[in-house]
């Protein structure tokens, strides 16, 4: 009889402990599931970053390394007078002009 009352509790307790299971683990995949698609914009923000960094860091070692080392650092308002004043001597496109800013004011 005993056993009766213990089978029949067991079966009650694993019927009220099975939907909070389901559900915490439901909630658990969500969080991951959330966690990956932040680091995967992150990451991708990051490279997109570093590709921006090493595209004007290329613009330099190929134009402006001729004549200058890298300099320390200016202010924006003073690096993008010497750019435009530059990109004329050097040739530099547009774009290559943007980039080189984006290296020099990170």
């Amino acid at each position: 009889m005993n056993q009766r009352y213990l089978l029949a509790a067991v079966a009650a307790l694993g019927a009220i402990f099975t939907p909070l299971l389901l559900t915490l683990q439901a909630q658990s995949q969500a969080a991951t599931q959330m966690s990956v698609q932040t680091s995967k914009k992150q990451t991708a923000s990051a490279h997109s970053q570093q590709q921006y960094q090493s595209e004007g860091e290329r613009v330099f070692e190929q134009n402006c390394s001729r004549c200058h080392t890298a300099p320390d650092g200016f202010s924006p308002r003073i690096s993008g007078t010497r750019v435009r004043h530059m990109r004329v001597r050097a040739s530099l496109s547009q774009h290559d002009a943007q980039e080189l800013l984006r290296f020099l004011n990170p």
